[in-house]
């Protein structure tokens, strides 16, 4: 990671992840019927705004990281804890057929943000054993 450092790459993912969620999010508050056009329909509605407003205020807290341009051990557990619940979910409950298989590209999504993770706080430790 030469060209820009961890911290500008560790920015760039919370943009990128914060923005996912914040569409993802949003999507079934703003338009239901075009969010179970793609994903299915749902028999609680009630539900599936809730996972909408979480998803939506972890976005936030994303967005809002990348534009202070810090981020730190907290947002790095909480975006990488939402990416791995997320995953878990669609990949659990479409096996289980509760979930339509379009839930496999969002799985696909958080498992990118994963990977990015992984290798970014690995990254920042070997920079840390560097410096020592």
């Amino acid at each position: 990671m030469d060209r820009m450092s961890v911290n500008n790459y560790l920015v760039l993912l919370v943009w990128i992840q914060g923005g996912y969620f914040l569409l993802t999010g949003l999507w079934p508050l703003i338009h239901i019927s075009s969010f179970m056009a793609v994903s299915g329909s749902k028999n609680d509605l009630w539900l599936v705004r809730t996972v909408g407003v979480l998803i939506t205020s972890i976005a936030i807290g994303l967005v809002a990281s990348a534009i202070r341009k810090k981020v730190d051990g907290a947002v790095m557990l909480i975006a990488a804890g939402a990416a791995l619940s997320l995953l878990l979910v669609d990949v659990v409950y479409v096996f289980k057929k509760v979930l339509s298989k379009v839930y496999l590209a969002d799985a696909l999504a958080e498992l990118f943000f994963l990977i990015c993770w992984g290798v970014l706080v690995l990254n920042l430790k070997n920079k840390k054993q560097l410096h020592r």
